[in-house]
């Protein structure tokens, strides 16, 4: 095993006021500098003491108060096992997650975090599994698993029968957040205010967007970034497209995503002395 996928850190002892964090990291689409915002977003938008977790393939350039972990492979054919399905993992047991237990909030490297994170530990704390709206399919009763919160363990089925039945799973589902909002034993989402999706909220409709700027709804708390633009794609004015799409697929720069980067940033910088 290559040392950089090692565990990187001694795993921390479970505390009962600890607010738990977890991320995913693997393959070159992200580099180090993506999971390194999202916890600067992540310590300046929560009170208290957090425990922060990135699984990867590659631990290099991730800060040290990221506890890094090899992030876990999952038993279906290419290329689906390195596509979104590998999210599953988190579904697993703790004696095949590192020994976590608890609640945790799954945040994808892309997202962009604007206000504060608290309530989504203390939101129908009885429940298992809590899951963003996916705007994309409005009244599909789809989650969007960019933001979730699980227990680990309780959906260990979820992942099971997934890997015992991929052929089934795989034929019928076209990606891993439809199956798992159909599968799910109880289907809870966030309030719809806290989670929204860049695309559909802060892109101004067309041909509006050719003259003003994308903006986060004002009670937004996260921002999703699923397929393109990216993050730093978008905050430069960048909407990847082929032709006649980039017609329509314009946006001018968002720049309250840097904004968002550099306050977190600076907000967790160590106090230089004189």
């Amino acid at each position: 095993m290559n040392s950089n996928t090692s565990t990187r850190h001694k795993p921390k002892a479970q505390r009962p006021d600890n607010k738990q964090f977890i991320c995913m990291k693997w393959g070159s689409l992200y580099g180090p500098e993506y999971v390194n915002r999202l916890y600067a977003m992540v310590r300046r938008h929560t009170s208290g003491a957090i425990r922060f977790v990135c699984l990867t393939d590659d631990a290099s350039g991730i800060r040290p108060e990221v506890e890094c972990h090899p992030c876990p492979e999952i038993a279906i054919p290419a290329p689906h096992n390195t596509r979104g399905w590998r999210k599953l993992t988190t579904f697993a047991g703790s004696d095949k997650l590192f020994g976590f237990s608890g609640h945790w909030l799954f945040l994808d490297l892309d997202v962009v975090i604007l206000q504060p994170l608290d309530d989504f530990f203390t939101y129908l704390p009885e429940k298992n599994f809590i899951v963003m709206r996916n705007w994309t399919q409005p009244g599909k009763n789809i989650g969007n698993t960019s933001v979730y919160r699980f227990r680990i363990g309780a959906e260990a089925y979820l992942l099971e029968q997934l890997q015992n039945d991929h052929a089934s799973v795989l034929a019928q589902c076209r990606n891993s957040q439809t199956y798992v909002s159909r599968n799910v034993h109880a289907l809870t989402f966030w309030p719809d205010s806290w989670c929204v999706l860049f695309k559909t909220h802060c892109v101004p409709a067309w041909p509006l967007r050719f003259w003003q700027q994308p903006s986060a709804p004002q009670d937004a708390r996260v921002v999703a970034f699923p397929g393109v633009p990216n993050p730093h794609e978008a905050m430069d004015g960048i909407w990847p497209a082929k032709g006649w799409k980039k017609i329509y697929k314009f946006i001018r720069p968002a720049p309250w995503i840097s904004a968002a980067w550099e306050h977190a940033e600076d907000a967790i910088l160590p106090v230089k002395e004189n």
